[in-house]
């Protein structure tokens, strides 16, 4: 809304410095700062209230050191998240722009999937909470709103850097067009090139880094591109199921899916830069996608929101976010990477989410197949989530969680880095 504020002001009285908003990089370090004071300011008033309404955290007993003295902590601090990612997108980004309505959403749908949860868990006094069906189904819902809009909507397109030749009088009526001068036979000429609908996205550590999900296709004949959503919708389906569950399996001890949301979170905002700057983008020669520059902004106040929740989520936490707050991280981390076409990069930037995921998978279907074997079940870590079987090795939290970030820089720095290892 600030956005089209300061837009008026500068155009129609030609204020001094308003035309400043017009810059991704200045509306993208204010919605780091309004993040991050919404997130401080609103974060204690919440807690306050939280605890005076008793909303606390009920601790089931795993012989874990420590748990039991969580007992009654605050949660559904997810609010302070949401809130602080939205206030600032919705006075800084443009809200026309289709990321950002789609970034919104996702945010505020998981989010409140999350809510429902835990107000089943902490009123309801259903320590089951939303039933797992439910959650699927609404993160199922997601994926078909985010896939089809990808898919469909006409704004939603990728620069074809291919050179076309064309005569200087048939240029002036382009439309998202951008011109170089080539030279061909020793002649000058004009070349466009042209913003076209496809589903490619990067493909990493290859040469020929993108892929185009209609190719899977070509099997079923000439017209097989029009079916590529057959394939694109059931993959973003996949992935939003996937990171958000990971979120959600990782916010296990004080800090971690909040820190290591926020450093993939940094990295997402570099890609978003990149793949919506034309020039970084053709220089980095990775796929240029237009209007995706405003996610930064996004990015910004969702970076910002996480380290100002870590203030008070930090060990000892004052505020656990709730199912409330990481499923709507994981749909955040999700819709984001798919926008700027990275999500094939989601195995290594959302590394800890996954060894967390797989961590639970391995345990149980081996619990499950020695059970059936042997007759009785055996484990391979002392207990699921990865975190877990630190803590019963005697790890402290706070060091896991340290430990688990420090790892996820690392996994961040490797997914900067394929943008020039191919």
């Amino acid at each position: 809304m600030l956005y089209y504020l300061f837009q008026y002001l500068d155009k129609t009285w030609d204020v001094p410095g308003a035309g400043v908003f017009q810059y991704i990089s200045f509306r993208s370090g204010l919605a780091l700062i309004f993040s991050l004071l919404i997130s401080a300011v609103f974060g204690k008033k919440l807690i306050y209230i939280l605890k005076k309404y008793q909303v606390g955290e009920t601790i089931r007993d795993l012989g874990l050191e420590g748990q039991l003295e969580k007992q009654g902590t605050p949660t559904m601090g997810g609010l302070i998240i949401i809130l602080a990612i939205l206030v600032p997108t919705l006075l800084l980004t443009r809200l026309e722009n289709i990321y950002i309505i789609l970034m919104i959403v996702a945010t505020v749908w998981l989010g409140f999937i999350g809510f429902l949860d835990d107000y089943i868990k902490v009123f309801k006094k259903d320590k089951k909470g939303l039933a797992g069906i439910f959650k699927v189904i609404g993160q199922v819902g997601l994926g078909l709103i985010v896939g089809a809009t990808l898919y469909f909507h006409k704004d939603v397109r990728v620069r074809d850097f291919k050179q076309t030749y064309m005569p200087v009088a048939l240029t002036s009526t382009g439309v998202n067009t951008i011109f170089s001068i080539a030279e061909e036979s020793g002649k000058q000429k004009p070349i466009i090139h042209k913003d076209i609908k496809a589903l490619r996205t990067t493909l990493p550590f290859v040469k020929n880094h993108e892929l185009d999900y209609a190719d899977i296709l070509k099997f079923i004949g000439k017209d097989y591109q029009k079916w590529a959503w057959i394939v694109f919708i059931p993959i973003v389906i996949f992935i939003i199921i996937a990171v958000s569950n990971g979120a959600n399996i990782t916010d296990g001890i004080d800090g971690l899916a909040t820190g290591t949301s926020a450093i993939i979170g940094v990295t997402l905002a570099l890609f978003a830069y990149v793949s919506g700057n034309v020039v970084f983008s053709k220089y980095l020669n990775i796929m240029y996608i237009p209007h995706t520059g405003e996610l930064v902004v996004f990015s910004a106040a969702f970076i910002g929101a996480c380290v100002g929740f870590l203030w008070y989520n930090a060990y000892p936490a004052q505020v656990f976010m709730g199912d409330t707050g990481s499923l709507a991280l994981g749909g955040i981390i999700a819709t984001l990477a798919i926008c700027v076409r990275k999500e094939l990069l989601i195995p290594v930037m959302c590394g800890i989410f996954l060894i967390e995921n797989l961590s639970v998978m391995i345990q149980v279907s081996y619990f499950k197949y020695t059970k059936r074997k042997f007759g009785e079940g055996r484990r391979i870590f002392k207990m699921a989530p990865l975190h877990h079987h630190y803590q019963k090795l005697g790890m402290h939290e706070a060091k896991i969680a340290s430990r688990f970030w420090v790892v996820g820089i690392g996994l961040a720095i490797l997914s900067v880095i394929t943008l020039k290892l191919r």
